[in-house]
C-alpha cells in the first residue's frame, strides 16, 4: 500500500489494538466478523467502490456501513469498518487488503493472549514447506473446482488437534478465499505478520544437520544485534547445503553454506 492508503491501515490497526487491549471485545469474534466483511467486499466491488469514493464524506460512508453491517456484526467489528471507510483509500481494493490484515490480527491476537502465538509462528511455517514440499497436497488446496467446504475437511485432518486452533483458522480462510495470491506467498505473508506482532523479525535459517540449542541461541543473538531488533528463527534442514548455514531475512541473504560458497568459487572462476 502507498500514500493514503497505508496511513489508513496503520490508523485501523491501532484502532484494533485499542479494541483488543479491551476485555469487552474478543479478538476471536473480531477476526471472524472481520473477515465475513473481507469476504463481502472482495465480492460487492460496486459497494467497495462506493465505501471508497473520495466524492462521498466520510461520516456518509461510515454511515451507509454502520446502516448494511450493524444488524449483522458485533458493535465494535461495525465501528472498526466505519473507521476504515472514513479514511482515504489510493485503490478500492486496498480497503479489502486492510480488512484482510486487521481480521489476520486479531486471530494473532488472540493467539498472543492465549499464550500460543510462537507455536501459530512455527505451524505456519511448517505447514509452509509441508506445502512446497508435497505437490498433491498442494493441488488439492488450490484446486479451484474443489468446494471450499471440502478444502475445510482436508485441512481440518491435517490440522485438527495437532495445531492451535488459530492456525488452523489462519490457514483455512486462506485457503478459502486466495485473493489472488499462491498458497505459498500466502503463508509466508502470515508468519511475518505473526513475527510482526511481536516486534520480531523472521529469519528463515537452512542447515544441513538440524541446529543445537546452543547454536539457535548464538545465531538469534548473532542477528538480533546485526538488525537491530528481536529475530524469530524459522528452521529448516536441507542436506544439499553441505555445511554451515544459509540464512534470509526479508529479501537479504546471507550465505555461509558450502555448497554456496563452491558455487561462487565455481561462478569466479568462469568468468
Amino acid at each position: 500500500m502507498n500514500g493514503a492508503s497505508r496511513e489508513a491501515l496503520a490508523a485501523a490497526r491501532e484502532r484494533l489494538d485499542a479494541l483488543t487491549d479491551s476485555t469487552s471485545a474478543d479478538a476471536g469474534t473480531l477476526a471472524d466478523e472481520l473477515a465475513a466483511v473481507t469476504a463481502l467486499l472482495d465480492r460487492e466491488v460496486g459497494l467497495r467502490r462506493v465505501l471508497t469514493d473520495p466524492a462521498q464524506s466520510g461520516e456518509a460512508k461510515a454511515g451507509l456501513a454502520q446502516r448494511l453491517l450493524g444488524s449483522q456484526v458485533s458493535g465494535p467489528t461495525a465501528d472498526l469498518v466505519a473507521g476504515l471507510v472514513r479514511s482515504r483509500w489510493s485503490q478500492s481494493r486496498d480497503l479489502v487488503d486492510a480488512l484482510e490484515q486487521l481480521a489476520n490480527l486479531a486471530d494473532l491476537t488472540a493467539a498472543q493472549k492465549a499464550g500460543t502465538l510462537d507455536s501459530v509462528e512455527d505451524e505456519l511455517f511448517r505447514f509452509g514447506r509441508i506445502v512446497t514440499s508435497n505437490t498433491e497436497l498442494r493441488a488439492a488446496l488450490t484446486n479451484r473446482k474443489a468446494t471450499s467446504s471440502a478444502k475445510g475437511e482436508l485441512l481440518g485432518s491435517l490440522l485438527g488437534g495437532r495445531a492451535a486452533a488459530q492456525t488452523e483458522r489462519l490457514v483455512t480462510r486462506l485457503v478459502a478465499a486466495p485473493r489472488g495470491r499462491s498458497l505459498e506467498a500466502g503463508l509466508e505473508s502470515l508468519s511475518k505478520l505473526a513475527a510482526e506482532r511481536r516486534d520480531r523479525m523472521v529469519a528463515v535459517v537452512t542447515s544441513a544437520v538440524p541446529l543445537s540449542d546452543p547454536q539457535k541461541q548464538r545465531l538469534g543473538a548473532a542477528l538480533a544485534k546485526l538488525y537491530g531488533r528481536s529475530m524469530h528463527l524459522n528452521l529448516d534442514v536441507d542436506p544439499e547445503v553441505l555445511g554451515g548455514i544459509r540464512v534470509q531475512v526479508g529479501d537479504e541473504v546471507i550465505n555461509g553454506s558450502l555448497a554456496d560458497r563452491i558455487a561462487d568459487a565455481g561462478r569466479r572462476l568462469a568468468g
